[in-house]
């Protein structure tokens, strides 16, 4: 007996937009329908299923752990559903387009500022960007290429390594001067007391807070208290705070653009390895698809 009718399937998509959005006037100014017509949907969705979705409280909502369970599920499968439309919409000459997830830290500090040139070479082939999370969820099929952080060495089906990482630590040439111990005697931990650290607190999914910091002082055999300073869930926003004179920033050189040559920021080291790096994951593979990736690796060299 099927249990999915089809009156079922638009409110399951509705659910699915308010699981994502976390409130029910953010999932309808989504959808561009009123806070009530989604409401209404919901209660029906819930009649017909015969158990309760939602948890309605004065602050908003939460998902039961049958709701969690049911969104995990039919977020899944929608996306799954996007992805062959788009690319049956591909094979069928219809248009070219790329959807393209990667982490806004990456899209703002490097690839926006170059992407100018692959629409030179590729006029025809629009590339769709999503850099919504300071994360990016690899194991899903909304999109057809992917550019991920990740700790060496990632396991993943379809990724490849693309760019290396190294760290630098930054800041901005006023806060150099105030602290010149960082130019000739950097190994005293007493002197790190009295800087503030800034941190990407999530440089991938389960990394402690203080990671890289912690990483750095390691290699440089520094004594270096990491647990403390500012917190960012981008890396990018700890480096705009560094040139700020805010602290500093625990940098990665290829978002660095041309902090270094104009001084606005400055570094008393030298860049180490991460031990991690940009990783390409690939769900699709057409023309052009192959052609992005072509461009990306020349321009990477």
């Amino acid at each position: 007996m099927r249990t999915l009718k089809s009156q079922h399937l638009g409110a399951l998509y509705t659910f699915s937009e308010v699981g994502r959005h976390n409130t029910l006037t953010s999932a309808a100014k989504a959808m561009h329908l009123t806070t009530g017509a989604v409401s209404q949907q919901l209660l029906q969705l819930e009649q017909q299923l015969g158990f309760t979705l939602l948890e309605r409280h004065s602050r908003g909502i939460r998902l039961t752990e049958k709701g969690k369970q049911l969104h995990q599920n039919v977020s899944f499968h929608l996306a799954e559903i996007d992805a062959e439309i788009a690319s049956l919409q591909r094979n069928t000459g219809k248009k070219q387009e790329i959807r393209l997830k990667l982490t806004p830290s990456f899209a703002f500090k490097w690839l926006v500022p170059k992407l100018e040139s692959f629409h030179d070479v590729y006029p025809d082939i629009q590339v769709q960007i999503f850099a919504e999370g300071a994360l990016v969820n690899a194991d899903t099929r909304d999109f057809d290429l992917a550019i991920d952080y990740r700790p060496h060495a990632f396991k993943h089906p379809n990724a490849e390594l693309l760019l290396d990482e190294y760290l630098l630590p930054v800041m901005n040439p006023r806060y150099l001067e105030r602290h010149q111990w960082l130019q000739n005697d950097a190994g005293k931990s007493e002197h790190w007391q009295g800087v503030t650290l800034l941190h990407d607190a999530m440089p991938w999914e389960k990394a402690e807070k203080d990671l890289e910091w912690r990483n750095w002082a390691k290699a440089m055999q520094l004594s270096v208290p990491t647990d403390r300073g500012h917190f960012f869930n981008r890396t990018d926003m700890a480096m705009s705070a560094a040139e700020a004179g805010v602290g500093i920033a625990m940098a990665r050189m290829a978002l660095i653009d041309n902090e270094l040559e104009t001084g606005r920021l400055v570094s008393p080291f030298s860049p180490i390895k991460a031990n991690a790096g940009y990783y390409l994951i690939s769900n699709v593979q057409d023309e052009s698809t192959e052609s992005f990736v072509k461009w990306l690796k020349g321009m990477i060299g």
